[in-house]
């Protein structure tokens, strides 16, 4: 883990020869979804945006997905929170991200985080970076789970409550899943 550096707030100035460009910071949350397997691509397609810095908070189920040496930026997970605070003024991660952070998307989010969020539960680094999240900053969320899963009732309400929150969904595609099934 890298030495946590001061929030950046805002986003970039006009591009000028005499003006600084100011980083946009965005903080990619992945969770226990198969579709993690996919972080290596999208921290790549991030990085080719001009003036955009990206940390990701992984879960420990998504790290089952992905290789962490294929993810070209800091990587945060729950041990980072616990090495990082030793004492009362040393920094919490949880709240020092949020406020590096001008944007979270947590992509991919599976059904297990999506409760979680929904009702507020939060048991690790990810969860507890949302629960305190600037509600003034965007959050995107992307769920990604099996059909099934989708279409349970419980689901509709819970991307609802998240909404609700403030929250902005990028819906889920319709396509042939890792399992086989065919759905969104």
């Amino acid at each position: 883990m890298e030495p946590f550096s001061a929030p950046k707030p805002g986003f970039p100035v006009e591009e000028s020869s005499s003006v600084p460009q100011k980083k946009s910071c965005v903080l990619v949350g992945v969770t226990g979804s198969v579709a993690a397997l996919k972080l290596p691509l999208l921290v790549a397609e991030l990085l080719k945006i001009p003036g955009l810095e990206v940390k990701v908070v992984t879960t420990e189920r998504a790290k089952h997905f992905y290789n962490a040496q294929e993810i070209p930026v800091t990587l945060y997970s729950d041990e980072d929170e616990w090495q990082l605070w030793k004492g009362r003024s040393d920094p919490v991660l949880h709240i020092e991200l949020r406020r590096w952070a001008d944007l979270m998307l947590v992509a991919p989010l599976d059904a297990n985080t999506l409760a979680k969020l929904a009702n507020g539960i939060c048991d690790n680094l990810l969860t507890c970076v949302i629960r305190a999240w600037d509600l003034r900053k965007p959050l995107l969320f992307c769920p990604a789970m099996n059909t099934a899963m989708w279409e349970h009732p419980i689901t509709a309400q819970q991307v609802e409550q998240l909404k609700g929150f403030g929250y902005k969904e990028i819906p889920c595609v319709v396509k042939k899943l890792v399992c086989g099934d065919e759905g969104q």
